[in-house]
């Protein structure tokens, strides 16, 4: 799908730069590991779902769209649930290591070469939206958001996963994050680390955010690191990680 014509040289064409000539090679080899587990496991510190509870207790023939699914491993997981689930995503690399993923583990369901932003599906073609560092980290949630509340179902629940505003308030270009506060919270919107953007939007907006486009937060869980961890992060140790929430786990769903 050809990106809007005033995101040529902004974040999505950016981003999807990032994606497809440096950031998937460092991803690529860790889909095998991610495809073979046995249950969804959430974000860098591999939060297990039994642990949160964030995605639906029956999701047998559930419509799915997994925004922003890289190597959709976690759509892997949804369609191993019962769902079926479809994986957009900027990234022709992602996608190529998603389709050979596919293909090693004989379970196949559609990848879609596409935009979180402006989403190819029709109103209220899904059930579930999740997003694991995928959208909910690298577009903008004042488009994406009213995409995933477009293409849900009335009762339809979005999941998704970010770094928390703490975190970003925190983070250092090339380093891991600081104990302390490196940039202001009001006003902070975007993260600008010159090859890419991320987004980072404060509770409060968007929890207003989530709201005016038709939301009922259900949930909201700051995930702490386990002890031990598994490894660490350039961005962020597992010590940092148990002292204060790198990553945040939004449960929302769509009145009606």
């Amino acid at each position: 799908m050809p990106l809007r014509d005033g995101d040529r040289a902004g974040h999505l064409e950016l981003n999807r730069r990032y994606w497809d000539e440096e950031a998937a090679a460092a991803h690529g080899p860790l889909a095998r590991d991610h495809w073979a587990r046995t249950e969804i496991r959430w974000g860098l510190w591999g939060t297990p779902e039994s642990e949160v509870s964030v995605l639906p207790g029956e999701m047998t023939g559930a419509r799915a769209v997994e925004l922003g699914c890289g190597t959709a491993y976690v759509s892997a997981g949804l369609a191993r649930a019962g769902a079926q689930p479809v994986g957009i995503d900027l990234s022709e690399r992602q996608l190529a290591t998603a389709h050979a993923m596919q293909e090693e583990f004989g379970l196949r369901f559609p990848l879609v070469l596409g935009d979180a932003e402006r989403l190819p599906f029709a109103d209220g073609a899904f059930d579930l939206a999740v997003s694991e560092y995928g959208a909910s980290l690298w577009c903008d949630p004042r488009r994406w958001i009213p995409e995933a509340a477009r293409v849900l179902a009335p009762g339809g629940q979005l999941v998704f996963l970010r770094y928390s505003p703490l975190f970003a308030l925190c983070a250092r270009p090339g380093e891991q994050a600081s104990a302390a506060l490196l940039r202001p919270l009001f006003g902070m919107d975007r993260l600008d680390w010159g090859g890419r953007v991320e987004f980072v939007l404060p509770h409060g907006e968007m929890l207003r955010l989530l709201r005016s486009h038709g939301f009922v937060v259900e949930d909201l869980i700051e995930v702490r690191a386990p002890r031990p961890a598994h490894r660490e992060y350039a961005e962020v140790s597992a010590g940092w990680a148990r002292r204060w929430p790198s990553e945040e786990i939004w449960k929302a769903r769509l009145a009606g």
